[in-house]
């Protein structure tokens, strides 16, 4: 058994697309559009693991603030620290905020969590 894929529900489509395109070399499918509900959505590939979905729909509008019940963050893995470190250097020079880290967790693992376009967090590792 696998996990196949996350859904993720933004409120700009498009310019999340492009990050996770530009940032952590996803390819996007082909946009999807149900016109009777309004529905559009892009599913992203990576080299390895599952897909992410990212969802949009007009009525579709809350957001938390703080952290919440729920799923709390994307866990991205990368080949090593120094991998790390220079993708978290790259996103913070774009202006991407830092929330934590670099740094090695309690359990082991090399980490650093970035806020994306949208504020969803995504825990770079190693």
């Amino acid at each position: 058994m696998k996990i196949e894929h996350i859904g993720l529900w933004v409120s700009d489509l498009e310019k999340m697309k492009a990050f996770y395109e530009v940032h952590f070399d996803a390819n996007a499918g082909e946009l999807y559009f149900n016109p009777k509900t309004g529905f559009h959505s892009y599913f992203l590939s990576f080299k390895e693991g599952a897909r992410l979905e990212i969802m949009t729909r007009a009525d579709i509008q809350n957001r938390f603030e703080e952290e919440a019940l729920g799923f709390a963050h994307l866990a991205i893995s990368l080949a090593t620290k120094e991998a790390v470190d220079m993708k978290v250097s790259s996103l913070v020079a774009a202006g991407y905020r830092l929330l934590n880290g670099p740094r090695t967790t309690g359990d082991g693992y090399y980490e650093a969590v970035i806020e994306d376009p949208e504020k969803n967090r995504i825990e770079i590792t190693a």
